[in-house]
């Protein structure tokens, strides 16, 4: 898709816009002012997406497919960041009081935003959070389509070597048939917008072409996916499989058939609540009183344990206290006999890369 050099209407930055929207002046904003709020009047309570449908294949960058090439194109050297190296994004998503409604999401994000600015050193001002609470009156912080699109964009906008970019995501997930014929097991995985039964969906392949595929050389990337159908929902090229004995290998989940899925050199993990036919648990058993997402939960109290956490300590302490906590609610003798087979793994915290690691001598930096 052609594409024009121009510069934000409000701070001034140089910017990458596509030709058919020059003219018009929201599309001349980078996505830092999108996320601050400066932009024309959207149509309380959601922001008018008529002129944002999915964007074309073409839009997604696609690159060479694999194995005849290791890495994607060198993208234009970009200015950094003015929001320094260690940015987040968290969406908490209840969907209100609708059928589909969830009790704990709201809880998440907050006790995450807690965890990463007290415990980690994430500057607040650096760490955007969308949620549909009843009070939030910017309509720039609702978890529109629109919105996250832009609040993920900024997350990565300006990304340098040093970086650490966090994204959370707590809400309902879902799954489809994969028409473009990339996926390995023959669906996209998805997150649900507060209004994605009217403009749909986000898909792993925008959320891959949005906040992986951008990632240089020296950053880093951390994704915690507290929603069902979520092993791939970044879709990174390797998937560590684990049985309850701690042994593990990695399962590669590039497509002949797929674009390039990896980053420009930089590290892209993703922690999520389940595999792509799993559920993720919304429950009170961990606190007794308020309800809280599983994985969003046990990632919180793993992280907080240990200093030097590797990710394979990680991942065998949430399952840990996860497998716990259904025996609390339910009791041993209640509990269905899982076997270490694909049943397992469609109900347990799981690990996808962009690059295979030793599991058990990385340890976590964010």
């Amino acid at each position: 898709m052609a594409t024009r050099r121009g510069r934000c209407s409000q701070c001034g930055r140089a910017i990458q816009v596509e030709a058919y929207s020059y003219a018009n002046s929201m599309a001349m904003m980078c996505s830092g002012c999108h996320s601050q709020g400066f932009s024309q009047q959207p149509n309380y309570p959601f922001v008018n997406n008529n002129n944002n449908s999915p964007p074309s294949p073409a839009a997604y960058g696609r690159r060479p497919s694999w194995p005849h090439t290791l890495m994607g194109p060198q993208a234009p050297m970009t200015p950094p960041s003015p929001y320094g190296n260690k940015r987040a994004v968290l969406f908490g998503i209840s969907y209100g009081n609708s059928a589909n409604s969830l009790k704990g999401s709201l809880n998440d994000v907050h006790s995450m935003k807690y965890f990463l600015t007290q415990k980690l050193g994430f500057p607040t001002d650096c760490v955007r959070m969308l949620t549909d609470e009843p009070g939030e009156r910017n309509p720039m912080r609702i978890p529109t389509k629109y919105n996250m699109r832009m609040a993920m964009k900024w997350l990565v906008e300006g990304c340098q070597a040093g970086d650490s970019l966090v994204l959370h995501f707590s809400g309902h997930g879902s799954r489809q048939v994969d028409h473009g014929m990339d996926e390995v097991d023959g669906y996209d995985e998805a997150i649900c917008p507060v209004d994605y039964e009217r403009e749909g969906k986000i898909l792993d392949d925008e959320i891959n072409a949005t906040i992986v595929r951008p990632l240089p050389y020296g950053a880093k990337l951390h994704a915690v996916t507290d929603t069902c159908f979520s092993g791939t929902v970044l879709d990174l090229p390797f998937m560590c499989r684990m049985n309850r004995k701690g042994y593990y290998g990695w399962e590669d989940h590039r497509s002949h058939r797929a674009g390039y899925k990896g980053t420009r050199g930089g590290l892209a993990v993703c922690i999520s609540a389940c595999d792509d036919d799993g559920s993720a648990a919304d429950t009170s058993a961990f606190s007794g009183m308020e309800s809280a997402g599983a994985l969003t939960y046990s990632f919180i109290q793993a992280m907080q344990v240990e200093r030097k956490l590797t990710y394979g300590q990680l991942l065998n302490a949430m399952r840990t206290s996860i497998r716990g906590a259904r025996e609390g609610m339910f009791g041993p003798n209640q509990q269905q006999h899982v076997t270490d087979n694909r049943q397992q793994y469609a109900h347990d915290p799981q690990l996808s890369s962009s690059e295979k690691f030793d599991i058990y001598s990385k340890t976590i930096a964010i």
